[in-house]
């Protein structure tokens, strides 16, 4: 390794200790043993480690802003907007202001993201990483306290702290939920992507099915699925498959692509039989469940109204800015992991048929 490579990762795993350690050993603070701070320090030495300028700048004094890293999808998805809004009126509760980074700003490496990025704030927010979004693995060794808004999945540097979500237990829920309302073939329309969020659900779809001897139909889109996405493959999915009765949609905001799927092929959304008076031939239509992953407006104000696990965005980035302040004034250790808490709200899509 050169110095221009060595990261404060490279320094931990070598001496067998945490990132948070290592970083308290080569600055003379934290509990540390002396015999593990002798052990970091020559390991530095031999590694060629340099620590990085700005995130020296940064322990003599504070920039007074935190950095908030989003999806690059974020932009038009009401989850992350309202994320945002709650963890700004949590950091200005301690003091700070909130910097959303763009992707440019960040850059693609350790080297291109931790000095500008670290020269400008005093922690950062990065919220759903993921393993190929190549800005990561640099502000995760910017060298500041870094809090994840669920688990990060590469093989980089550790956050100093996560807020995570049992996303696992929210489909399992949901597809409980719509089987208990008469569903024997459901489908999830998991998404893509590499976060901990779409890897989990695609994982409980798959493990759900095979504790209950049920075939879920796994079908995977855009992480950001738009509802015309969700539509096109709902449509070829009970094409191919008029068995499925419920349809559980991931993504936020695109629930109403599968309404929309569902009236093209004149299938009643809702358990039950429709009216008598709605149906046009002896032999009634099978009527779809529709749920979704994420709440939202979208979901709200669909027709009917769609059962969806809400995630609490706005009190989920309060969560993710409350621990980074937390950390940042030392009211809380470095590895700290803190649990978010969601609700499942059933509506008239798997509960009721619509008057």
């Amino acid at each position: 390794m050169t110095s221009r490579t060595v990261t404060l990762l490279d320094v931990a795993r070598t001496a067998g200790v945490s990132k948070s350690t290592a970083s308290d050993a080569l600055q003379g603070s934290g509990r540390v043993a002396e015999a593990t701070r002798d052990r970091v320090r020559a390991v530095a030495e031999e590694l060629g480690y340099r620590p990085n300028s700005a995130a020296r700048r940064l322990r003599r004094s504070s920039t007074g802003a935190i950095g908030l890293h989003l999806p690059q999808t974020a932009t038009r998805l009401d989850y992350y907007m309202n994320l945002a809004f709650g963890a700004v009126a949590r950091a200005q509760e301690d003091g700070f202001d909130v910097v959303l980074l763009a992707p440019a700003s960040v850059g693609g490496t350790a080297g291109g993201a931790s000095g500008p990025v670290a020269s400008r704030v005093d922690g950062l927010l990065v919220i759903d990483p993921e393993v190929g979004d190549s800005a990561v693995p640099g502000l995760l060794d910017a060298g500041v306290p870094v809090v994840t808004g669920e688990r990060y999945l590469g093989p980089t540097a550790a956050p100093t702290g996560a807020v995570i979500c049992d996303n696992a237990a929210s489909l399992t829920a949901l597809l409980d939920h719509v089987t208990e309302r008469g569903a024997r073939r459901p489908a999830v329309l998991a998404p893509a992507g590499t976060s901990a969020w779409a890897t989990a659900l695609r994982a409980t779809a798959a493990s759900w099915g095979q504790e209950h001897g049920v075939d879920v139909a796994l079908r995977t889109v855009p992480f950001a699925a738009t509802p015309g996405e969700a539509e096109e493959t709902t449509l070829a999915l009970l094409r191919a498959d008029p068995a499925v009765d419920a349809v559980i949609c991931a993504p936020d905001g695109a629930a109403p692509g599968v309404l929309r799927a569902a009236a093209t092929l004149g299938r009643p959304v809702g358990p039950g039989a429709p009216p008598a008076a709605m149906t046009h031939s002896p032999k009634a239509p099978t009527p779809l469940l529709v749920a979704s992953c994420v709440d939202g407006t979208a979901t709200r104000s669909a027709e009917p109204p769609v059962t969806a696990v809400d995630l609490r965005p706005a009190a989920y980035g309060r969560a993710c800015a409350e621990l980074l302040c937390d950390i940042l004034a030392g009211r809380t250790p470095p590895d700290t992991v803190r649990r978010h808490a969601w609700a499942l709200e059933t509506r008239a899509s798997t509960t009721a048929w619509p008057a």
